[in-house]
């Protein structure tokens, strides 16, 4: 019985919303107005629904942090960008200091701003990261372009000299590009920097930063935060289909 209610309160429901849709040019302006505030509330519980639908219901599933690690990993991360649905889910023509979300940021230098970015969902059976970030240029006037991550403070927890940070990527391009990954580590006052190429010849990437070399006070490390620089990415598209980021230590000699 509660089923055949259900399905008599949903054709209801739907039949009233679709005649005041219809109606909608002739209807009194205080009736429209109480109808358009009855109709965002409702949007924005069907929106809910559809979207935790959508995580459930296509591969990979929304917020999945999985992912292979090097023996030794004492932290691994996927940024939420990879895992779960953006509020805004693109912009064209961004600024040059464009905030996607709470850990990336969008960089460059190009007066036009010929520039957009896009989140889709991945569904192809090889992809590990629920999302991807697309990036289309066009006339790229200016010199860099870069997709900046801050990194959680628990990488920077305990972090020392005998720690490598690794980056594995997955990135397609319809033209080729040179890609640039640098790690910053601040220290106090000062910023240290490791700079690494991404391998483009292939679509996945995996580097390691090591820090040995750097002069760092291993105490005083306070914050960490990635760029991946492309250089005059012109009349291009983009697609960042994972990026994740673990620390391991140092195999022993």
């Amino acid at each position: 019985m509660n089923r055949i209610l259900d399905l008599y309160l949903y054709r209801r429901y739907l039949a009233r919303w679709t005649r005041a849709g219809q109606q909608a040019d002739r209807t009194p302006l205080p009736i429209l107005r109480h109808q358009r505030d009855q109709a965002r509330q409702l949007r924005a519980r069907l929106d809910q629904l559809i979207q935790k639908a959508d995580g459930r219901l296509v591969r990979p599933l929304v917020g999945s942090s999985r992912f292979s690690t090097p023996l030794g990993t004492d932290w691994s991360w996927r940024p939420d960008l990879w895992r779960e649905p953006l509020d805004r889910h693109g912009l064209a023509s961004i600024p040059r200091k464009a905030r996607v979300d709470g850990h990336v940021t969008l960089f460059h230098d190009c007066p036009l701003a010929e520039i957009a970015f896009r989140q889709v969902r991945n569904r192809r059976d090889k992809d590990l990261a629920p999302f991807s970030l697309v990036l289309e240029t066009f006339d790229f006037a200016g010199s860099f372009f870069s997709v900046s991550v801050e990194i959680p403070s628990e990488a920077a927890a305990d972090l020392t000299k005998q720690h490598l940070i690794r980056l594995d990527t997955l990135v397609e391009q319809e033209r080729p590009v040179q890609l640039v990954a640098r790690l910053n580590i601040q220290h106090g006052p000062n910023t240290e920097h490791v700079l690494r190429e991404l391998d483009t010849t292939d679509a996945a990437s995996s580097i390691d930063f090591d820090l040995a070399h750097l002069e760092i006070h291993e105490r005083r490390i306070e914050k960490l935060w990635l760029d991946l620089i492309m250089e005059r990415p012109s009349m291009n598209r983009i697609v960042l289909r994972d990026l994740t980021l673990c620390r391991h230590h140092r195999a022993d000699l």
